[in-house]
């Protein structure tokens, strides 16, 4: 069950929902301008956001940022008609790959056998739509190279796209006044490869960027925004991984080991997932 939260003084956001796959939207009033981020999985999914929020007494979005191409983060633009859509190029790039794909359950099932689907993302789309499946691609109306700044009055949005396993697509979103940010789906692995994985390079890179940013509180699409602690914790957990994966050549028996004496405790579940995805990406 979804619930509506806000975040300082500009910030609304709605809970994801794993089963379906429904991302975390967010909502950042300015005094001239609204700019909602993300389109959800559905319209369905982006109509309940903006109708709930209308009983907030929150406007409707003038404008949409999309953080990267995946699924569920733009199947709901059709919802958005009054509404200006930015996305990178590259996002935009791969959108159009989708606007000539069916999404009946046998077109879905068949690019899951030929490895162009994933299965969890096909199960999420064929819970999500489970009336209906008149899907239909809208394309954003702005689309820049890296860097667009915008002013919605009394707060700006940073948009930078800073890349990364998962999508190499991905934006974040800076709320400046609000220090707030934003970071979508940037900080999670690859899960489209036939191996979840994380690679060394790209994960470094990652958080060079990210931690240039002055934020106190971090939104990631797939879980619950945390605090400055709590990413530090995360950025810490992923270089020294990071570092030891290299140190050991992939090994994962000696990864695990050096880890937990770096630790000096037992692994936890999400840490031996982590080192698993390092040690598929180091032998990619």
């Amino acid at each position: 069950m979804h619930s509506i939260e806000k975040i300082g003084k500009r910030f609304w956001y709605i809970t994801p929902i794993s089963e379906t796959d429904r991302p975390i939207l967010g909502m950042v009033v300015g005094d001239h301008k609204t700019l909602m981020i993300d389109a959800g999985n559905s319209e369905n999914h982006a109509q309940y956001f903006l109708a709930e929020l209308s009983k907030r007494n929150v406007p409707n979005p003038d404008i949409v940022v999309l953080t990267h191409w995946h699924w569920d983060h733009i199947f709901g633009l059709p919802a958005l008609t009054n509404t200006v859509s930015f996305s990178s190029k590259e996002t935009k790039e791969e959108m159009e790959k989708f606007i000539h794909l069916s999404w009946s359950d046998e077109a879905i099932d068949a690019r899951v056998k030929e490895g162009t689907e994933i299965e969890f993302c096909a199960n999420a789309i064929k819970q999500e739509y489970t009336d209906h499946r008149d899907i239909t691609i809208v394309l954003p109306d702005v689309v820049f190279e890296n860097h667009v700044e915008i002013d919605l009055g009394g707060v700006t949005c940073i948009v930078q796209k800073v890349g990364g396993d998962h999508a190499s697509d991905s934006v974040i979103v800076y709320i400046k006044e609000e220090k707030i940010l934003f970071l979508g789906d940037c900080i999670y692995p690859d899960i489209f490869s036939e191996k979840e994985n994380y690679t060394i390079k790209e994960t470094l890179q990652l958080l060079d960027r990210l931690e240039t940013f002055d934020a106190d509180t971090y939104v990631l699409s797939h879980w619950t925004p945390i605090s400055k602690e709590e990413f530090n914790q995360e950025v810490t957990m992923l270089r020294t991984i990071a570092r030891f994966t290299d140190t050991y050549s992939g090994d994962q028996q000696k990864i695990q080991v050096e880890y937990a004496k770096y630790v000096k405790r037992e692994l936890t579940e999400d840490e031996m997932v982590t080192i698993t995805d390092f040690v598929n990406g180091y032998l990619i």
